[in-house]
């Protein structure tokens, strides 16, 4: 006699976000007695530590880039669906994919970030963020559409403004665009133009705090800066950005108020959570920190609701150390792969653990033979670090065609140091626009040298 239980219909689980979260939830599922839908606005899933690299002309977006359907191939319970979920209505446990409703009995939300300018989503226009495969490539025009304005332009101020690039923020992704832009400027570019000199660009990076990398060890980033410096890269400590407006960065040091003039302004200083953290807030009444984050239990799930989970970016875990984990790709992976075991603990009665982030280490990429890693017990800096840092980058691309690719790209990038994937594509925008009568009291320096500005 057949179990009644037998009949019962498959568990319904749906994961919002194809993100590292999503993905490595549905792939830890693989083999569940359950029927998971991945739900995703875009059909590929974003290998966004690399993004920079995008920006910067070495890599090509599809470089690091995976459909999800070729990523899921193989599991069998899993189906994908390309939309972007509005809604949810945790009664009726249903999630609205336009006019559609999708039943859930277990909800995985991982919907990741976004940028954010502190209140001032005006600067946006000027200084655009990296979030995105479409933030990468516009961030890539603007980068050598400068350098191909200022081969045109006479005047030497506005030149200089053309060859002046701000970033904002020293955290990782900041690090890694100041010193992928001066190994542009300073080698890459420097036989490519004939009425410019390449490297007389000034880089300059603007941090908030006493120093760059503030999440590492303070030996890492004063290694870091010390290393910036060296490409040529001007490090800010600090440094308030206060304005962004007409090609015109305004930054308070102390109680001194300065301006840069540059035409091309980088973001790198925030995030915030998407917006499925405000529908989440709304409907089941969970609380949310000031970055838009879902405060989560220490299983992840939502108060008062244990069949929703929030992972990666979107989600505020503050049960370990007493402070929010970082919105990084490991620990996104980690609370992924907990959730998908915890739902097949469940469907046997059983349960798990809190969940317990397990830090492996940070890294940030400087330049050619430059790197930090933090491992906790152990910390590597300069070329060491700089094999490890590609190393571990290698083994988290998902598909093997990318990490082949990519390790053939870096190899031919390294012997030629020069950068195959510099295309100017893109909306078309005029930066001119931009500029007003203004004067600046910001002096450029000579090349390359360290500006106190």
């Amino acid at each position: 006699m057949v179990d009644a239980l037998d009949n019962k219909p498959p568990h319904q689980v749906v994961i919002v976000g194809g993100g590292f979260g999503g993905l490595y939830a549905a792939k830890a599922l693989k083999t569940a007695k359950v029927e998971v839908t991945l739900i995703d606005k875009r059909n590929f899933h974003l290998f966004q530590p690399l993004l920079y690299q995008v920006a910067t002309g070495t890599l090509s977006p599809a470089d690091i880039s995976s459909p999800l359907r070729a990523v899921l191939s193989k599991s069998k319970n899993t189906k994908v669906l390309l939309g972007e979920v509005n809604d949810i209505d945790p009664e009726a446990q249903q999630v609205m994919l336009g006019d559609e409703k999708i039943p859930y009995d277990t909800l995985i939300v991982a919907t990741g970030a976004k940028h954010s300018y502190f209140g001032k989503d005006n600067w946006e226009e000027f200084a655009p963020g990296l979030k995105t495969v479409e933030d990468a490539i516009e961030m890539r025009r603007r980068i050598f559409t400068a350098f191909e304005a200022a081969e045109k332009e006479k005047d030497p101020a506005k030149r200089q403004a053309w060859l002046t690039f701000v970033i904002v923020g020293g955290g990782p992704t900041g690090v890694e665009l100041a010193g992928a832009i001066a190994e542009l400027a300073y080698q890459t570019l420097k036989q490519d133009f004939r009425n410019i000199d390449t490297t007389e660009a000034q880089v300059i990076l603007l941090e908030g705090l006493d120093r760059v990398l503030p999440p590492f060890a303070p030996e890492l980033s004063q290694e870091a800066e010390a290393s910036l410096q060296q490409l040529g890269v001007v490090v800010n400590t600090k440094t308030m950005v206060t304005n962004i407006e007409n090609d015109i960065v305004t930054i308070k040091q102390g109680d001194e108020v300065k301006e840069i003039a540059s035409k091309t302004v980088l973001w790198a200083a925030g995030v915030k959570a998407s917006a499925m953290g405000k529908v989440l807030a709304e409907r089941t009444d969970v609380e949310c920190d000031r970055a838009g984050r879902v405060i989560v239990e220490p299983d992840l799930s939502i108060k008062g609701h244990n069949n929703i989970f929030v992972v990666g970016d979107l989600a505020n875990f503050s049960h370990q150390n007493s402070k929010p984990l970082p919105g990084v790709a490991p620990v996104a992976k980690q609370e992924g792969e907990y959730v998908a075991a915890l739902v097949q603990k469940r469907l046997q009665g059983q349960t798990l653990p809190a969940f317990n982030y397990t830090d492996h280490g940070s890294l940030a990429m400087i330049g050619q033979n430059a790197a930090v890693v933090d491992l906790g017990f152990m910390k590597l800096k300069g070329f060491f670090a700089w094999l490890f840092w590609l190393v571990i980058h290698i083994y988290f691309l998902i598909e093997f065609d990318n990490k082949l690719v990519v390790m053939i790209q870096w190899g031919w990038n390294y012997l030629t140091r020069n950068r195959g994937a510099r295309l100017i594509t893109g909306q078309e925008t005029s930066l001119e626009v931009k500029t007003v009568n203004h004067s600046s009291n910001y002096q450029p320096t000579e090349k390359r040298l360290p500006v106190n500005v």
